[in-house]
């Protein structure tokens, strides 16, 4: 499933993956692929939680923003008995 939240946040800022990349690295110490960081974007990878947060980051947003389709909270409203 492509994220287009994902790629809508880099070309507002009329970044190119590798500049992300680049920001990853710099202010994150988060080393990636320019290969890789397209993979996220296309859906083919998941990142892991600490490269959501720095993404999310980067782009001063939430990670479920990004990384969520649904608001998964909603099940654990109703209380744990009914979220089974």
């Amino acid at each position: 499933m492509k994220r287009d939240k994902l790629i809508q946040y880099r070309k507002k800022k009329n970044w190119s993956q590798k500049r992300v990349v680049q920001e990853l690295r710099e202010k994150h110490s988060i080393k990636i692929t320019d290969s890789y960081y397209g993979m996220i974007e296309q859906g083919v990878r998941n990142p892991s939680l600490k490269l959501a947060v720095a993404i999310a980051k980067i782009f001063k947003v939430r990670p479920e923003n990004i990384f969520l389709s649904t608001n998964t909270t909603k099940s654990c409203e109703k209380g744990p008995e009914q979220a089974i």
